[in-house]
């Protein structure tokens, strides 16, 4: 696709044989590499956990979302980006939660906001769409809610658990969502939910019958390390590359070959002819700095001093 993704291609994927590819990104550096091949981009609450090693999402203000969702906007030139509502900015009302959601669009240039919740939050999402704000659903497991729910553990575990959630998404499809995050939920429960809205569903932990899929990118790139959940796939270890990279320069630096000649500087061609004194100053600050402390710090600056062109 030669143009930017728009809400209306994402709309548009819905029963498409090709599923939408979604990655998460928090910064210009993923969101450069994840816009290369995701359809959208999801500056996700999850920064809390990811990137400021924080315990849950909540911690998250709406002013780091707008900071972090400005730098992958910038880098992002194809891709579909949505910011992510952070706990307490869109709960109470829905004039609360439009005064956030424009807050993100106006000062990120984000296409969309995600929020949490199912039918509870149906009317909020009605008067933002409404208003001309973009809003893509998120049912299943609700990271923000994790304090009421006892954890993260998947939905949709029984007959009662699985009608909820279908109501939660035929809910979001009316009030005008544009796609819908499902996250750990039952395969069964969430391929039925794919099936029963007209709207794409995007699996974390779901279906692989739904529209799309999305997962944290530095939970699939290996880059934190540790125990990942179990619906990530890793495709790399760059936790294990970058820890062997660092360890290589820390070897270097205490052996003192780095950094060596290829990474410093010299003097420009042709300045020793212009400059006879530059040599010998040179050499006698190397000298001096062999010396003890006490007037190192003078001579040297002396020295320098001595470099400066002269008026007149």
């Amino acid at each position: 696709m030669d143009k930017p993704y728009s809400v209306a291609d994402i709309l548009a994927a819905k029963g498409r044989a090709q599923p939408l590819v979604c990655l998460t990104a928090y910064d210009q550096i993923m969101a450069r590499l994840a816009d290369q091949v995701a359809d959208l981009v999801l500056v996700g609450d999850s920064l809390a956990m990811v990137a400021y090693g924080q315990a849950s999402t909540l911690p998250v203000t709406l002013d780091i979302m707008i900071a972090h969702g400005r730098s992958v906007v910038a880098a992002c030139r194809k891709a579909l980006v949505v910011v992510d509502l952070p706990f307490g900015s869109y709960q109470a009302s829905p004039a609360q939660a439009f005064d956030s959601a424009a807050r993100v669009l106006k000062e990120t240039g984000a296409a969309a906001v995600k929020l949490e919740g199912g039918q509870v939050m149906a009317e909020t999402v009605e008067f933002l769409t409404a208003r001309g704000i973009p809003v893509l659903g998120h049912i299943g497991l609700q990271p923000q809610s994790v304090n009421s729910i006892g954890g993260y553990r998947y939905q949709g575990r029984d007959a009662a658990a699985a009608a909820q959630l279908l109501a939660d998404a035929k809910a979001l499809a009316a009030a005008g969502a544009f796609g819908l995050v499902v996250e750990a939920v039952a395969e069964g429960v969430a391929r039925a939910i794919t099936q029963a809205v007209a709207i794409p569903t995007i699996g974390i932990g779901a279906s692989v019958a739904c529209d799309g899929q999305i997962l944290v990118s530095e939970d699939l790139l290996g880059w934190q390390g540790g125990r990942a959940p179990r619906f990530v796939k890793r495709y790399a270890d760059l936790n294990s590359l970058a820890a062997t990279a660092l360890q290589a320069f820390a070897a270097d630096v205490r052996a003192r070959t780095f950094p060596s000649a290829e990474q410093v500087y010299g003097l420009e061609d042709g300045a020793e002819s212009k400059s006879s004194d530059s040599p010998a100053i040179y050499g006698q600050i190397t000298q001096d700095d062999g010396q003890d402390n006490g007037g190192s710090g003078a001579k040297i600056g002396s020295k320098v001093s001595q470099l400066r062109p002269k008026r007149g």
